[in-house]
């Protein structure tokens, strides 16, 4: 029987359409649909341009994409943090879950081929242990490996059940199926393939530059924004 987290070119491109740009670095499914369309995709911990990579579950539905985010904007994050701080329990399981993440995103760099990477050893994602700076990050988690490991990627899942819920499908008309996948990718990383960590730095600072120049935008963030989650599904 094949393995559900196998990405098939389906998937890949289903994946490419919900996020409006070609996929890559996919190595596993981290959750499906009841359907069978991707939720999560599960990103190498090392890009194939070998940059080290930490947020290993990236949320890919529109439909939860959407719903996170207005949680988040609905400041679900800094109330949680304050909570951390003050609930020894809640924190306690938190940090479990930072555990969790880090060892499951091992075991997939051992699964897949991709190795250890030392470079962010102790590093999770999300905030996690001591903050949550990222719903969709642990919403992916929690999607990823099921109930009672991250408390608040479940609490999250509770808090969309307006809008999502896992028992049902909510594909059709959640993204684009008409024409061609997506394939220019737009992200930066694309042109930092098969450089040399020397041309990496220098691209590096170079955006630094960069970003210090832009004038600000609306209630002062940067002109062009921000991504909704942290980036992955690479």
């Amino acid at each position: 029987m094949e393995d559900p987290r196998t990405p098939t070119p389906q998937d890949l491109e289903t994946l490419s359409r919900q996020l409006g740009r070609p996929v890559r670095d996919v190595v596993e499914i981290g959750a499906r649909c009841v359907c069978g369309n991707p939720l999560v995709a599960t990103t190498a911990p090392r890009l194939g341009n070998g940059i080290p990579f930490p947020t290993t579950f990236y949320l890919t539905h529109p439909i939860i994409t959407s719903a996170v985010s207005r949680l988040e904007a609905a400041g679900v994050m800094t109330e949680m943090t304050e909570r951390l701080e003050r609930d020894p329990e809640l924190a306690a399981a938190y940090r479990e879950a930072h555990e969790d993440y880090l060892r499951v995103r091992d075991e997939i760099g051992a699964r897949t081929g991709v190795g250890p990477v030392p470079e962010i050893a102790g590093v999770s994602a999300g905030g996690m242990p001591t903050r949550v700076k990222c719903l969709h990050v642990l919403v992916g988690h929690s999607l990823a490996v099921g109930p009672g490991v991250n408390p608040l990627g479940d609490e999250a899942l509770d808090g969309i059940a307006e809008w999502w819920t896992k028992d049902r499908c909510y594909c059709d008309g959640a993204w684009d199926v008409a024409g061609p996948a997506p394939a220019k990718d737009l992200s930066r990383h694309t042109k930092t393939q098969g450089l040399s960590p020397e041309e990496l730095e220098a691209k590096k600072a170079e955006r630094r530059r960069a970003a210090e120049e832009e004038p600000a935008g609306e209630h002062g963030a940067p002109a062009h924004g921000a991504p909704e989650q942290e980036e992955g599904a690479r």
